[in-house]
Formats: C-alpha cells, sequence, structure tokens
C-alpha cells in the first residue's frame, strides 16, 4: 500500500508480484482457506518476495465498522462471519457477492476477484472501483465494470487485461475457477507470453477492449 503511494510498479514487478500473491492464495485454497480481505495492505514486499498477510477475517469476527465512514478510512469491515447480510472484507475489494453479503457463496472465487483489483491497482496506479460515497463504490462493483488497464498504462499486455477482467467478473461462475489457474496464465505471459500478446495488440487493439465498459 505504501509503494503504491508512488504511482503504478513496472510490468516486470507487477507479473513477479503478481504471481506470488496467486500462489499463496492457492495454497491457502487447497488447505480449505479463503482469505475474504485480499488488498495491499495485506501484501509485504520482501528482498525475498511477496508475503502475503492478515488471515484474520478467515478466522476471526471483528467489528462492524460504521456505513457512514468515508471510503478513504475504511478499514477492514465485518460482523459475524456465519450470518448472512454482514460485510466481510474492505470494500473497494470487495466482490459482489461480498458487498450483498452472500456470505454462503464466499469461496476462493471471491479472493481471485480481490486479487483482480489489486492486480489492477499495482499496473495503473488507480483503484479499479472508486467513488466518492461507499454507495456509489458498492454500486460500481455490482454494476460497473473498469477501464481496461491499456487504456491507463498502454504498455500492459492484452494478456494481462484479459487476466484481470477474467478476476473481475461479476459472475463467480464466470471468473477464474481456481488461483492455480491465474498463475499458471500469470507466468506464461512472464515467460513471453506478453510479447507474443504485445504483437497481436498492434493489429486487433480494438478486439482485444471488447467488452469493458467505461466507469
Amino acid at each position: 500500500a505504501t509503494r503504491l503511494l508512488k504511482g503504478p510498479l513496472p510490468l516486470e514487478q507487477v507479473l513477479q508480484y503478481s504471481i506470488e500473491i496467486s500462489d499463496a492464495l492457492d495454497k491457502a485454497h487447497r488447505k480449505g482457506v479463503t482469505h475474504r480481505d485480499i488488498k495491499p495492505g495485506n501484501v509485504m514486499l520482501t528482498k525475498s518476495g511477496t508475503k502475503l498477510l492478515d488471515f484474520g477475517l478467515a478466522k476471526l469476527k471483528q467489528a462492524a465498522i460504521p456505513a457512514a465512514m468515508p471510503v478513504s478510512q475504511m478499514p477492514t469491515m465485518s460482523q459475524n462471519p456465519t450470518i448472512e447480510g454482514t460485510l466481510l472484507g474492505t470494500l473497494q475489494y470487495m466482490a459482489p457477492e461480498q458487498v450483498e453479503g452472500k456470505v454462503d457463496e464466499i469461496d476462493g472465487r471471491t479472493d481471485i476477484f480481490a486479487f483482480g483489483a489489486l492486480v489492477y491497482e499495482m499496473a495503473t496506479g488507480k483503484k479499479a472501483f472508486e467513488g466518492k460515497t461507499n454507495a456509489s463504490v458498492m454500486s460500481k462493483i455490482m454494476q460497473v465494470d473498469p477501464p481496461p488497464m491499456s487504456s491507463l498504462q498502454p504498455v500492459t499486455p492484452p494478456a494481462l487485461d484479459r487476466v484481470v477482467k477474467k478476476c473481475l467478473a461479476k459472475d463467480p461462475e464466470r471468473r477464474w475457477q481456481a488461483a492455480s489457474d491465474v498463475c499458471d496464465e500469470l507466468k506464461w505471459i512472464a515467460e513471453g507470453g506478453s510479447q507474443a500478446g504485445m504483437s497481436w495488440a498492434a493489429t486487433t487493439a480494438k478486439p482485444a477492449m471488447k467488452g469493458w465498459q467505461r466507469a
């Protein structure tokens, strides 16, 4: 979170950190643990790589935050993790099922949505979902696709745009179904798939952006 105050990360770092975080998520999911609060503040950058922190929401109950508090001041939000209609996570990284308080529908794909929002922010320096009020942020999460990352950072490989777009699908069934699949795709991009994607984008830029809606 502190690093992102300086702006977007270089593509090489975006891919490296994204691979490491998605791998950590895969390991957690394989053990039956859903993080439920993926965000920049829960990722630590170290000399040996990234560390995914704070699995508190997966295990602990935390006090609810007043709905009137400004988005910029919002910490983790939760009530009882077993009660339908509660909010679990940090608003700007919540999946639609979290916003709606559908506790029974929260699973690994919920983490994948938040992961997509995190990668979007690392690559562009902008949050995928922003608004002046909690309600406006929730509305965007539920109804609006963010602008493609390539519209904010032209050097973004179309393949990475595609990965993040699928992470941010409103319907969990349309997202990546496993963090391991996301990790494999990111490794492919890092190993040269991104260069193929850039060549393809040079001749088919419009199709690469098809399906996105501007906020």
